[in-house]
């Protein structure tokens, strides 16, 4: 199987944009919100929230970017040892409510290993999950808040994103496990 394109770039900032509405209309206190991209695309789909969120609602929202390496329990580099990278939220979380964003939402492990991290950083009010894709296969009772697409794969096939900014394009493909 080839790489099969589900969602092009159209889609994709419907998606961003009905995340952004669902955010505004669940009543958070957007001047307390904070969002936390994981990276990498997270980052991106956070920040592209937030703007959209400066257009609708004319209130700049935080961003940060947050590297979970050290948290995972399933990601070591040869040495066995976790890669660090650095994390960058813009303030103390404490009291505040947090969104953490990332691209595909697939067994759960990367956002506990967020939440893991996040709380090194202060205790938020509210910690709620916004992803842009989720694919199913849970190994962990983790539900994201805010979905942009629902997209059901086999065990046997990965979700690839590329955005922008870091691949030229916005699109979503599916493609069978180790095919190029």
């Amino acid at each position: 199987m080839a790489k099969k394109e589900v969602i092009n770039e159209v889609t994709m900032k419907r998606a961003l944009t009905r995340i952004t509405y669902e955010i505004i209309e669940r009543n958070y206190d957007i001047d307390r919100l904070v969002l936390i991209g994981i990276k990498t695309r997270g980052i991106y789909i956070a920040q592209r929230i937030a703007q959209r969120l400066q257009q609708l609602e004319n209130v700049e929202v935080p961003v940060g970017a947050l590297d979970i390496t050290l948290y995972r329990d399933d990601k070591r580099n040869q040495s066995g040892q976790p890669e660090l990278h650095d994390s960058d939220i813009p303030e103390d979380l404490e009291g505040k409510e947090v969104i953490v964003v990332d691209d595909v939402l697939f067994t759960g492990r990367t956002i506990r290993a967020a939440l893991d991290a996040i709380m090194d950083f202060g205790r938020p009010q509210k910690i709620a999950l916004a992803v842009l894709v989720d694919r199913g296969h849970r190994e962990l009772p983790i539900r994201a808040d805010f979905v942009g697409k629902n997209i059901p794969t086999s065990s046997a096939e990965e979700i690839i994103v590329e955005m922008m900014e870091t691949d030229g394009t916005d699109r979503i493909l599916i493609n069978k496990k180790g095919e190029q």
